[in-house]
């Protein structure tokens, strides 16, 4: 099957007040030291990938998400945060926020792809993880083959969650699937061509059988493009003009074994992204 994705899903609210997170370069750290709310506001811009909330994107039809995680250096206690460039709500949060969704939605599946780690020791890993099974519980999907993972079988184990967790730290736990079960070939480029371009390359080169597969539509700013177009930020700069060239390669793809599996997207309802993705699943009904 084909589900809908979204990149950064959880930046939909980052924290002006808070420290620049730790993924952020040391030069990024100095800016935003030296002009201190005005850089936080064009991070901010430049952050945030997403409008809608986990609620909300759940509602409109998201079902993988993408998920980067970090402490506060200096903070005590072990808890954990959403990041990209500024911090964002509590994991906690976000996961209780998914849970209820799937407790009034008993055949719903979701993807939680938890594939960057910042400033977390031996500690905060455990922490994390006993939170995951402490949310969600016998909602958890165990690792499993990838080939047997089917509604049906889900359904029948009233499993809805399966978490990918890149990190050494679980892989004594059942419960967690590596990363190297979910990869998501990441094109790193502004230009929309180029990105088809490595769409179509790597899903050509993906294992056919036994792991999933992230197809991520998405373009990435550098420096320059950044600088352009510092007020606009990343959604009236560079997401919105290039949504008819990426749509137009979601609208062709066909799912299975040799076509997409997950694809992703920033801005998941500037366009009916998830409709779009969702019915791309009719073409594995017998009669097309």
């Amino acid at each position: 099957l084909t589900p809908a994705g979204s990149h950064d899903s959880f930046s939909f609210w980052v924290d002006e007040k808070a420290p620049v997170g730790p993924d952020q370069k040391a030069a990024v750290k100095h800016l935003a030291g030296l002009f201190r709310s005005l850089a936080k506001k064009v991070m901010k811009k430049w952050s945030m990938t997403q409008n809608l909330t986990f609620k909300e994107q759940l509602e409109g039809g998201i079902r993988y998400f993408d998920l980067r995680v970090s402490s506060k250096p200096g903070e005590p206690g072990h808890e954990i945060y959403f990041i990209h460039g500024l911090f964002g709500h509590k994991v906690r949060d976000g996961l209780t926020e998914i849970v209820t969704f799937l407790t009034a939605h008993s055949k719903e599946v979701v993807f939680l792809d938890f594939n960057h780690h910042y400033a977390m020791g031996d500690v905060h890993h455990r922490y994390l993880i006993a939170m995951l099974q402490e949310v969600f519980g016998n909602k958890l999907c165990r690792m499993n083959s990838v080939e047997d993972i089917t509604l049906d079988y889900l359904w029948q184990e009233k499993y809805q969650v399966l978490v990918f967790y890149h990190h050494p730290s679980a892989e004594e736990c059942p419960l967690m699937w590596p990363g190297n079960k979910i990869p998501a070939p990441w094109a790193n480029t502004t230009d929309a061509c180029k990105l088809i371009q490595f769409l179509e390359t790597t899903l050509g080169e993906r294992h056919k059988y036994g792991s999933f597969h992230v197809s991520q539509a998405i373009l990435t700013p550098r420096v320059k493009t950044i600088v352009r177009g510092l007020i606009k930020g990343l959604r009236n700069h560079l997401v919105e003009r290039n949504l008819p060239t990426i749509m137009s390669w979601v609208q062709a793809q066909k799912p299975g074994a040799n076509g997409v599996n997950i694809i992703t997207s920033d801005f998941v309802e500037l366009v009916d992204f998830a409709t779009t993705v969702i019915k791309l699943n009719n073409l594995l009904l017998p009669d097309r």
